[in-house]
């Protein structure tokens, strides 16, 4: 078996490789690979720059790589798969996992900011805009807790320690005796 350069200079590039089993002469042209693994490595690496390890977005967002499992499976964010199946999140990530935080710290509720990140797909980058509307639905919904809370403040002092268990007086459960139309006692007990 032997090998040798292609005489020709329009196949200087190719390698012939001749075998002469059993008598019969065999030859194959083999191109050269462009591609070799290590030059694809160094693509891999340098396109893996806009993208974090599980362990990196952890350490700058401050949130356990248990939570960013549970926030992907409720696909609140996303990330991809390398060839070895490790997760790759993209840099816009950190966003969403910040927003998401401060959700979480105003007392939102994850089921509620699921509904509000529905709006925004997790392959765009959210915008200033996108966060001014977000603030917008979230800043409602506060100011319904709010008022909620103050009303519930302001007639604490009547609930307490009352002992009836009709609640008649109660303008927080029972307003204007509305449930005396539904029987005597403790109807919300029963």
């Amino acid at each position: 078996m032997s090998s040798k350069f292609a005489a020709y200079p329009e196949e200087a590039d190719s390698i012939i490789n001749e075998r002469e089993p059993c008598g019969i002469r065999l030859t194959t042209r083999i191109k050269p690979q462009a591609n070799l693994r290590s030059s694809a490595k160094m693509k891999e690496q340098k396109s893996s720059a806009n993208f974090l390890t599980v362990g990196e977005v952890s350490r700058r967002s401050g949130v356990a790589v248990s939570a960013l499992h549970f926030y992907e499976s409720k696909n609140l964010i996303s990330s991809i798969r390398t060839q070895g199946n490790q997760r790759r999140y993209a840099r816009d990530m950190l966003r969403r996992i910040a927003l998401i935080k401060a959700a979480q710290s105003l007392g939102i509720s994850l089921a509620d900011i699921t509904a509000i990140l529905a709006a925004f797909p997790l392959t765009d980058k959210i915008s200033a805009k996108d966060i001014d509307q977000m603030v917008r639905k979230w800043s409602v919904m506060l100011d319904g807790r709010i008022a909620g809370l103050t009303k519930l403040r302001n007639h604490l002092d009547k609930c307490i320690g009352c002992g009836c268990l009709s609640r008649t007086d109660c303008p927080l459960v029972n307003p204007s005796d509305c449930l005396s139309k539904k029987g005597r006692g403790a109807v919300i007990l029963s």
